[in-house]
C-alpha cells in the first residue's frame, strides 16, 4: 500500500508543538512575560533535542521573551513529560522565529513602492 510515509520524528514534533503551544501560553501568563507563541519544532533524529521557534506580538521584546523561555525550559520540559508518553523527553532549545517579522518588512516593502503600470503604457 504506497501512501506518504511519516517518521517518527515528524510525528513527534507536531505533538511537541501542540504540547508545547499549551505550556508555553502558560508560562507566558504565569511569568508576565512578552506574548510568544510556538511556530515550529523542530526534532533531532535520536529524539534527545528539540529546537523550539518561536514568534512575537512584539517583535522588540522578543529577545527578552526568549532568553526567559529558555531559563525557564527545564520546567516546560518536566510538564512535557508528564503530558506526552515519550520514554525520553527531548531537551528544549528556544529560538526566535523572525520569519514572520521578514515577510512583513517585504510586504511593507512591496507596497510602500509605487507600482508599476499594469496596462502596458510604457513608451
Amino acid at each position: 500500500m504506497p501512501g506518504k510515509s511519516f517518521h517518527r520524528t515528524d510525528r513527534v514534533s507536531a505533538q511537541l508543538r501542540r504540547e508545547l503551544g499549551t505550556i508555553v501560553h502558560e508560562t507566558v501568563r504565569e511569568h508576565g512575560l512578552p506574548s510568544v507563541s510556538v511556530s515550529d519544532v523542530e526534532v533531532t533524529r535520536d529524539l534527545a533535542h528539540a529546537k523550539v521557534f518561536v514568534t512575537a506580538l512584539q517583535e522588540e521584546r522578543s529577545k527578552e521573551a526568549v532568553k526567559a523561555l529558555k531559563e525557564l525550559a527545564p520546567q516546560m520540559r518536566y510538564q512535557l513529560g508528564r503530558a506526552m508518553k515519550l520514554r525520553h523527553v527531548p531537551e528544549l532549545h528556544f529560538h526566535y522565529d523572525d520569519s514572520v517579522d521578514r515577510g512583513e518588512r517585504i510586504n511593507n516593502l512591496l507596497r510602500d513602492n509605487p507600482a508599476l503600470p499594469d496596462d502596458g503604457d510604457t513608451a
